[in-house]
C-alpha cells in the first residue's frame, strides 16, 4: 500500500488531497502510475491525461516520472513550481 498526495491544481481535479491504494503489479514508474490514475476517469483523467504538467516526488525526494515506485511509501504529484 503506497499513499498518493495531490496538491494545487491535481487536488481539485481529484477531488483528494490523499489517498492510499495498491498499485498493480503493471505499474513500475511513476509514468506507468500516471496512466493507471488517468484510467479511472474523471478528475483522474483531467489531472493526469497530460503528464508534461506534472512533477512528482517518491518519499519526499523530488524524481522525474520515470523513476521506479517499488517499494514507496508516499508519492506526491504537483504541477511545476513557478517562482516571482
Amino acid at each position: 500500500m503506497v499513499t498518493i498526495l495531490y496538491f494545487a491544481w491535481v487536488r481539485e481535479q481529484v477531488g483528494l488531497g490523499e489517498e492510499q491504494v495498491v498499485l498493480p503489479v503493471d505499474v513500475i514508474t511513476l509514468a506507468d502510475l500516471a496512466r493507471w490514475l488517468a484510467s479511472r476517469g474523471g478528475g483522474y483523467a483531467a489531472a493526469f491525461g497530460t503528464m508534461t504538467k506534472l512533477r512528482a516526488a517518491v518519499d519526499q525526494v523530488m524524481v522525474a516520472l520515470d523513476a521506479k515506485v517499488h517499494g514507496a511509501r508516499e508519492i506526491a504529484f504537483f504541477p511545476p513550481v513557478t517562482g516571482g
